[in-house]
């Protein structure tokens, strides 16, 4: 049975980018299975030797290089959107796990840079490639963090999960197919109500 107090600190020796990187959804997901045995202390690059170090302390477990499988240890980037390329799809707020993205359908985005972990899960979601990272410290790894920060990154990951009702069945999406559909019928609804005296 995996002790809780200690994935809470595994957690908390984490920067809470909630990037993904280590091969688990989230740093707690990733925490618990450090503690459980069944991931390795060396798997989570924003973390870099320092997070190698401080997760080898809470498990007793030898320190070691960070694996490359997962990444590279590098400086702190935020992402940034082009403004004249955005098209307002919003998939990249949905993709963003901590709220850092603000913007609304159809209008231009822009990330609140004090909240961006740099995660880059933006990236992949942008149909049009205009979410770029730019270097946000030379530090790496811990130095680049403070705890305060990874603190804040963990509620506002948390706010985003309970906003988004993680864990309840999800809604299902009508098809494609149907959504155009309806807007075809509503857009003759409304031509022929126009044509009507």
């Amino acid at each position: 049975m995996i002790r809780q107090d200690l994935v809470a600190r595994i957690d908390a020796a984490l920067p809470q980018t909630q990037c993904t990187r280590c091969g688990y959804p989230d740093c707690k997901s990733y925490a618990e299975a450090v503690a459980a045995g069944d991931a390795g202390i060396n798997q989570c690059p924003p973390g870099g030797a320092e997070g190698v170090a401080r997760l080898a302390a809470l498990t007793g477990r030898p320190v070691l290089p960070l694996s490359l499988e997962h990444g590279k240890e590098g400086p702190r980037a935020l992402a940034v959107i082009d403004e004249a390329w955005c098209i307002g799809c919003t998939l990249c707020i949905k993709a963003c796990p901590v709220d850092a993205i603000a913007g609304a359908a159809k209008q231009m985005h822009v990330i609140v840079a004090a909240q961006c972990t740099g995660c880059e899960l933006c990236i992949p979601a942008c149909p049009v490639d205009c979410i770029s990272l730019v270097q946000e410290t030379r530090q790496t790894g811990w130095a680049a963090w403070s705890a305060p920060q990874a603190e804040a990154a963990r509620e506002r990951y948390a706010f985003h999960q309970a906003r988004r009702g993680r864990g309840k069945p999800a809604k299902p999406e009508a098809p494609v197919a149907d959504q155009k559909q309806a807007m075809i019928a509503a857009a003759l609804a409304r031509a022929r109500a126009q044509r009507k005296p």
